[in-house]
């Protein structure tokens, strides 16, 4: 724990390891087995649990819990793990749990933003640079690709996919898999191209149009998925993006959300 600014009003068990240049507060409360790396902030109130591994440059805020006990019913207190990447924010109020079975990782990756009350789920895997809007409930077993936005009060039911750089409008709930580069609307329905994110993120113009023409495929013709899968394979030119889209259609279990 040296050259790290530790609050003696802090209960940090002595079997914790703690990285360099870590400032952490008053009333933070961490566990025997808990990882954490150089210069982390830890405000007061933030609980640290048994399986954490936390990288290097992450802030946690007050109340939040990580790695807290899977809420599962399946959980028997196995040895699991809860997998924190560098330089994420995690806000006020934010719980993550660990993995429910032994061996089992849940792993929030790098450049994260997790709002206030946001809740990561038991066996969930999140990329990075993703941003989890105020109280965005995200149930176990799914898996969120890089650059994902979800806006304020969104749930993920359990075993959802949401692929790179999709936006997820506020209040949504959604059951299904939400493809790459899109926008989920309120009713859990396809709603364009996210064209915001691609700029942001410097996908060429000509690509933003192939992403469109493969989802006007997919959502607006009167084929199956499957057939709608192909026909972008045999008409749109290709690049890495069409090749991310035809992946996530064919790897979907759950199916993908509506039409419009």
């Amino acid at each position: 724990m040296s050259n790290s600014e530790i609050s003696p009003r802090a209960e940090i068990s002595p079997k914790a390891k703690i990285g360099n240049n870590c400032k952490i507060f008053p009333f933070v409360y961490i566990e025997d087995d808990v990882e954490i790396g150089d210069n982390c902030i830890i405000f007061p109130f933030v609980s640290i649990l048994d399986g954490t591994r936390m990288g290097s440059r992450n802030k946690v805020h007050q109340g939040s819990v990580i790695g807290a006990l899977p809420q599962d019913f399946d959980f028997r207190g196995e040895k699991s793990e809860c997998i924190i990447g560098d330089n994420n924010i995690i806000r006020e109020n934010v719980v993550i749990n660990r993995a429910t079975h032994r061996g089992g990782k849940t792993i929030v990756g790098n450049d994260n933003v997790l709002m206030e009350g946001a809740h990561i789920s038991h066996d969930t895997v999140v990329g990075n640079r993703c941003v989890f809007g105020y109280g965005t409930k995200i149930a176990g077993d799914c898996h969120i690709q890089d650059g994902v936005i979800f806006s304020s009060s969104v749930i993920a039911n359990a075993k959802t996919r949401v692929g790179e750089g999709a936006m997820i409008q506020a209040g949504t709930t959604f059951s299904k898999d939400v493809p790459p580069y899109i926008i989920c609307t309120k009713r859990s329905e396809y709603g364009g191209v996210n064209y915001t994110m691609g700029h942001y993120y410097g996908v060429d113009e000509k690509i933003l149009k192939h992403i469109a023409n493969a989802y006007r495929l997919v959502f607006m013709g009167q084929t199956s998925v499957f057939d709608a899968t192909n026909q972008i394979e045999q008409q749109v030119p290709d690049s890495p993006e069409i090749q991310n889209i035809i992946h996530f259609l064919r790897s979907s279990e759950l199916g993908i959300i509506s039409k419009l």
